[in-house]
């Protein structure tokens, strides 16, 4: 969805409440596509502090479906964001990008509250995520997963020092 600014800079102070529905079904995570699950609208507010600058406030709710990082069962993580933003609109392209203040959700005087979102998303997502704190993952021969049942691959880490001799049985199995 997208807000037009321009209405705020009539008057310095003015400030207006938008409830922004997030328009957004998948969202695009650093290692891959992430399906929303469940969102609601976000609430910004929105005031001009003078000289173009405006001072964005506001929260948003949205469940994604991420996988366990150790069984790769889809989990749905729950997020709450609270955003502050302070957007100048006097600052050129050239200089945004000079200063490291990239901000690819204002475009002009519109701001793309589905690319907001998403900037916020990307600075909040966990760096792994678990199904549940004793999850025991797959089985790294056979990919069966260790929480539904046990898979008959043999476990067993031999001790280094009988590698020899294990290369020796396995020379006479293939005879």
């Amino acid at each position: 969805m997208q807000i037009n600014l321009t209405e705020l800079f009539s008057v310095e102070g003015k400030e207006k409440t938008y409830t922004a529905a997030i328009e957004m079904d998948h969202f695009q995570a650093p290692d891959g596509r992430r399906e929303v699950v469940r969102k609601e609208p976000a609430v910004l507010r929105i005031r001009n502090l003078g000289g173009k600058k405006l001072l964005l406030e506001g929260k948003a709710s949205l469940t994604l479906e991420i996988p366990c990082g150790r069984c790769l069962e889809a989990v749905n993580v729950p997020f709450e964001l609270d955003i502050l933003q302070e957007l100048d609109m006097e600052i050129s392209e050239e200089k945004r990008v000079e200063e490291l203040d990239e901000q690819p959700y204002v475009s002009g005087y519109y701001l793309d509250v589905d690319q907001l979102i998403g900037n916020e998303l990307l600075l909040n997502l966990p760096m792994k995520v678990l199904c549940r704190e004793d999850c025991k993952g797959i089985c790294n021969r056979c990919g069966t997963n260790l929480n539904r049942g046990t898979c008959s691959c043999d476990r067993s880490s031999p001790d280094p020092r009988m590698s020899v001799i294990q290369d020796i049985f396995q020379q006479f199995k293939e005879v």
